[in-house]
């Protein structure tokens, strides 16, 4: 069982208590408290037993597909040459638009099942595909409809921020204050916001224009993420930690001034290794400067139809391993405790008293397996809130 004595705190022959959906006790069998006696028992069978996984970076509520976009990139096209040829989000816009809120659930299911069957607790699901009010609070609407469908938690992120549509091209500004912050407000007066991203780039929008959809964030009190430093160094993550996000994601361009900036401020640095992957980068995320200046690194799948179409977490934690040379053990961690931390979450991610009894209970012998193998995917069962 993870955790407990090496990197992973393993504890062989191990117990847990589970009360009210929470984890009451944890140790070796033989140490079990009498109190905890009359509980009914389930044996694992000596499986490995360790937090359930999170997704704390998707996009899965979306219309359509970019695939004939990936063959272009195959055949030399970039990514922002795609985009500045109206390919890219633009083309997912239209698709997003043009679907119902039960098509986008409908669409949204096989990949959310996908993670549950990969001992997936909670996913973090974005909008950002909308670019118009009517769409983006219909994408919302439908990340917050998994949650009843599926046995798995479900945070909600407005993304407003992601890209200026057909309609504003030219005017980003007025975007922002005509469509991106009236529907944020709109968004957060039906309930349907737990965090607000951006994209800090030189193909969505400059460091002040996210600014301003920040402050506005701040005054209704919602956490802040930032899409920082994949395709350059505009300086997002910097921003992100002056305004105390929880994470900032991509970083493929971070320099040290902002891995310092994030240190100070606290700020999670979500690995997407699949948006790597896709678009060929060659610039990896700064990892050992994170790991020098202590910045907690999560790991995530990005899913989404163009630049990460990666709906698995465990290959996720193996290219986050083989690509960027993060242990195992920092794999497990940003699937689970980081991944947390990154939805602002204190209360699941480690087999501790009082988290959250979210379990993934493995056909492994250790922990390592996890991130190790390519396309097997070893769950036994997840434990949701102490139910099988």
């Amino acid at each position: 069982m993870a955790p407990g004595g090496d990197l992973y705190g393993l504890i062989e022959d191990a117990a847990l208590a589970i009360i009210d959906g929470r984890i009451a006790w944890v140790g070796a069998v033989q140490d079990v408290p009498y109190g905890y006696s009359t509980l009914s028992v389930t044996d694992l069978g000596g499986r490995l037993v360790t937090p359930a996984l999170v997704d704390c970076h998707t996009h899965v509520v979306h219309g359509g597909n970019r695939a004939a976009e990936f063959e272009m990139r195959l055949l030399g096209a970039s990514y922002e040459e795609v985009a500045r040829a109206g390919g890219g989000i633009a083309s997912t816009v239209s698709a997003t638009r043009a679907a119902s809120q039960d098509a986008l659930v409908a669409g949204a299911l096989p990949y959310v099942d996908a993670a549950i069957a990969e001992g997936v607790a909670m996913i973090e699901v974005k909008s950002g595909y909308g670019l118009d009010q009517q769409t983006e609070l219909r994408m919302l609407r439908a990340a917050r409809q998994i949650e009843g469908l599926r046995p798995i938690a479900v945070r909600t992120t407005f993304l407003g921020a992601h890209a200026v549509p057909a309609e504003y091209s030219g005017r980003a500004d007025a975007y922002i204050e005509e469509v991106c912050i009236p529907t944020l407000r709109t968004a957060h007066a039906e309930g349907l916001v737990d965090a607000v991203d951006g994209f800090c780039e030189g193909i969505a929008f400059s460091p002040a224009q996210i600014e301003r959809v920040f402050n506005v964030a701040a005054e209704l009190g919602l956490p802040v993420k930032l899409h920082a430093e994949q395709l350059s160094n505009l300086g997002g993550a910097a921003l992100a930690a002056r305004h105390g996000a929880l994470s900032a994601d991509h970083l493929e361009y971070l320099d040290e001034a902002g891995v310092l900036a994030m240190a100070t401020a606290g700020v999670v640095a979500v690995i997407l290794p699949g948006a790597f992957y896709t678009l060929r980068e060659t610039q990896m995320p700064p990892i050992e400067l994170l790991r020098r200046h202590g910045v907690p690194m999560a790991v995530a799948t990005d899913m989404n139809p163009g630049s990460s179409p990666l709906s698995s977490i465990l290959l996720a934690m193996n290219m986050a391993c083989t690509l960027f040379r993060l242990s195992p053990a920092e794999a497990l961690a940003g699937a689970t405790v980081i991944a947390a931390r990154a939805l602002g979450l204190a209360d699941r991610g480690t087999l501790a008293v009082g988290q959250v009894a979210d379990l993934a209970v493995w056909n492994c012998d250790h922990p390592a397996e996890l991130a190790y193998r390519i396309g097997f995917n070893p769950l036994h069962r997840r434990i949701i809130g102490g139910t099988l």
